[in-house]
């Protein structure tokens, strides 16, 4: 899927007010228009081809600069998105954005991941995140938001089988299952179902999935 050939001039204000705000704030380390439109739209929008998404709840977790959620609902106006991210700046950037775009039932939220999960706990039907962190972090960050019988989805690098086994115990605590891993050219997508309810004691206090991962 190719952004900057879709004809659709939303992106290209984006990419424009990305490059702005940019200069002030360290929103992205890309600042090549056409990178941007490779690495960060295109990429975002990977996951269509492994599902389709019509107007499910979709929580973005660690949302930076908006990537993979505002991308995901440009093209699919009808999701309810909710971007979650503990930089104010990056949120006060999303929140323009937000505005700017007219995103309906669009929401940036300024919390730390463990702290929003507790307080919206199996709210969602989708989580997604490209957050850099290892899979079992991602997990106890995300599954926990994620209805039973909906999914988490992970960017990762295109090598991620370690980190799928070395995550294997905390699918198994957190309630997930490996559906598959999708492969593309530079990118892989791990597809999780929430398969059982997460313990409410995940996640653990801010820190401690980095800190001693399960």
């Amino acid at each position: 899927m190719r952004v900057a050939s879709c004809g659709l001039p939303i992106f290209e204000t984006y990419l424009n007010e990305l490059i702005e705000w940019n200069k002030k704030f360290n929103l992205t380390a890309i600042t090549d228009p056409e990178e941007i439109r490779r690495k960060h739209f295109d990429d975002s929008l990977l996951l269509l081809q492994a599902m389709k998404l019509m107007d499910e709840s979709v929580v973005d977790v660690g949302a930076g600069a908006g990537f993979p959620g505002i991308p995901l609902k440009i093209v699919c106006p009808e999701i309810k998105l909710t971007l979650v991210e503990a930089t104010k700046k990056k949120v006060e950037f999303l929140e323009h954005i937000i505005k700017l775009l007219d995103l309906k039932n669009t929401a940036a939220v300024w919390a730390r991941a463990e702290d929003f999960a507790q307080q919206h706990r199996e709210s969602f039907d989708l989580a997604v995140s490209r957050a850099v962190a290892e899979m079992s972090v991602l997990c106890e960050y995300s599954l926990p938001l994620v209805r039973v019988g909906g999914a988490f989805i992970a960017y990762k690098e295109v090598t991620v089988e370690p980190e799928i086994a070395a995550a294997r115990q905390a699918l198994e605590i957190l309630g997930g299952a490996l559906r598959e891993v999708r492969k593309y050219p530079a990118r892989s997508l791990v597809i999780i179902d929430k398969v059982n309810v997460t313990p409410v004691k995940y996640p653990r206090r801010a820190g401690m999935a980095k800190k001693r991962p399960l």
